[in-house]
């Protein structure tokens, strides 16, 4: 089995919280103060009989700059077999909600929209097979832990939206290109897929081609477009923004 340290309070934490993985080994620096969520991670690691290694604050500084004072050894990330997403997606019926990331190549920008995506209550993200970022021990520690509790596969792009689109989910794909429909204006209900493209490039040619339609992000001052982490993180909060309960008089 693979094992890798998961580092970080929060990412640390939500290991534990999730319980989807295997853990060997807890280590803790000697000069952190067990209080707040360092007290929670004991008590989880407590419930699961986890060994817990004390160790000098410097022995965690080869795992990331971000370990404050606390790792976890764990088994490798779970990845979800695509099938299992698309049939969480079709038990929400109109509610369905896939986000597909096409290329996202930086580790920051990939934690941030993963991050964003289990806020809002997504019900898995598909990822492509190759070119782009993996949930890596990093990630996992950018999103805050909050990986471990979305449901993520990785797939062929292109046969993976058109599969979504036979299971009656829409596809939208999120570009600059100024012919695209408005977010603002854009009906957003349904079942729907959104689909955001890597840093620079954008959509693959490929990728849009497949999409049942392009929406874009309005600009109104001097800069051209977002990055892809803060334009799929609006997109998906307008989204939500359809889909809440409208207040009756």
């Amino acid at each position: 089995m693979i094992r890798e340290w998961v580092y970080g309070r929060q990412a640390v934490r939500e290991v534990l919280r999730a319980g989807r993985r295997s853990v060997f080994l807890l280590r803790l620096a000697e000069s952190a103060r067990t209080q707040g969520t360092l007290e929670e991670i004991l008590a989880l690691a407590r419930r699961k009989n986890l060994r817990v290694e004390k160790v000098p604050p410097g022995a965690l500084d080869t795992l990331g700059g971000n370990h404050q004072g606390v790792a976890v050894q764990a088994g490798e990330y779970p990845l979800a077999p695509i099938e299992d997403i698309l049939a969480r997606s079709e038990s929400a019926g109109s509610e369905a909600l896939l986000l597909i990331l096409d290329q996202i190549q930086d580790p920051q920008n990939l934690a941030s929209l993963l991050r964003t995506a289990e806020a809002a209550g997504v019900d898995g993200v598909i990822l492509p097979l190759r070119r782009a970022a993996g949930v890596t021990p990093a990630v996992v520690n950018a999103s805050a832990g909050a990986v471990e509790h979305l449901a993520i596969a990785q797939a062929n792009l292109s046969q993976a939206i058109e599969e979504i689109k036979r299971r009656g989910i829409w596809v939208a794909g999120l570009d600059a290109d100024p012919a695209g429909e408005s977010l603002l204006d854009a009906d957003l209900t349904g079942p729907l897929a959104l689909v955001i493209g890597g840093e620079g490039e954008g959509l693959r040619p490929l990728v849009r081609r497949s999409c049942d339609r392009l929406v874009r992000l309005p600009m109104r001052g001097r800069i051209e477009s977002l990055n892809a982490a803060a334009a799929g993180s609006i997109g998906l909060y307008l989204v939500l923004q359809q889909r809440r309960p409208r207040k009756t008089a």
